[in-house]
């Protein structure tokens, strides 16, 4: 009973703090910002690449050639002072005319993500900043998207590789036909293919449950797990040998793991990983 009582407590201190912060930014400003950017001519591979800190993201694929993009942008400051000092301070980094479009939160703390890393450093400046993004895309490229607060992203319609990572929110995909990496901390992933993936593909979620549904003529092979949470599928699927990792040694002695378990559906193929902690994993096919 105590340790339920000091959980209460711990929630209820943390809402009060939200809401202590929530009520001391009460100077706002909102803009909407509108864009078309072109790829670069005669570009073989284009990607649109979205790297925000606040807010959501949302990419539809169209028939058409250029990328249409529409922000909003909220900033809720403590003072008016502080309101001035986040627009000179925030800005959206643009970078069209190329094989990739770039766009970037400019502020303080927040690097420029790479394929293997992503660094942001919050700090009390007295205000914060969200861009809300919908974009149009040609339905051919490939995204790499990243956020962290206050949003999800989704996906609808594209037919390039996708890289997509969350930090608190979910992650919703509809009609793709592309491979990458789909990935969260808390939150859900839910993923629907119109065309299986050609090449090797992960989908995680530490905090949330994970869907991913495939057409019926999935070939591929499985590797998955989950702490707190069951694995299903409706799929046939077969056994395959597992390979264990490295040997560690402890207390003297060698200690092999093997953290995943494997299956194979259909004749098998790439491999589709599946990593949960926290939730259920669910491999589903296209009724």
């Amino acid at each position: 009973m105590k340790k339920r009582g000091l959980l209460i407590l711990i929630l209820w201190t943390t809402v009060a703090c939200v809401a202590i912060g929530q009520r001391r930014l009460n100077v706002r400003d909102h803009e909407t910002i509108r864009r078309t950017l072109d790829f670069a001519n005669g570009a073989t591979t284009r990607v649109l690449d979205v790297d925000n800190v606040q807010g959501s993201i949302r990419v539809t694929g169209y028939d058409g050639s250029t990328v249409e993009m529409i922000a909003d942008k909220t900033i809720r400051a403590e003072s008016q002072d502080r309101l001035s000092q986040a627009q000179r301070e925030v800005r959206l980094d643009i970078q069209d005319k190329q094989d990739t479009i770039s766009v970037f939160v400019d502020q303080p703390g927040h690097e420029r993500s790479t394929n293997s890393s992503s660094h942001s450093n919050w700090s009390d400046r007295g205000y914060e900043v969200s861009f809300n993004y919908e974009f149009r895309v040609p339905r051919q490229i490939a995204v790499r998207l990243r956020t962290i607060n206050d949003g999800d992203i989704r996906v609808e319609d594209i037919n390039g590789d996708f890289d997509v990572n969350n930090i608190n929110g979910g992650i919703e995909m509809s009609s793709m036909s592309g491979s990458g990496r789909a990935h969260t901390i808390n939150g859900g992933v839910r993923v629907t293919f119109r065309n299986n993936p050609r090449n090797d593909s992960h989908f995680g979620s530490l905090n949330g449950n994970i869907e991913v549904t495939f057409p019926q003529s999935l070939s591929a092979d499985v590797r998955f797990k989950t702490f707190n949470g069951g694995v299903y599928t409706d799929f046939p699927v077969t056994g395959v040998p597992v390979t264990l990792n490295a040997s560690q040694r402890r207390d003297g002695r060698l200690v092999y793991k093997n953290e995943y378990q494997l299956a194979r559906i259909g004749n098998g193929g790439p491999t589709l990983e599946f990593d949960g902690f926290n939730g259920d994993v669910r491999i589903l096919q296209t009724k």
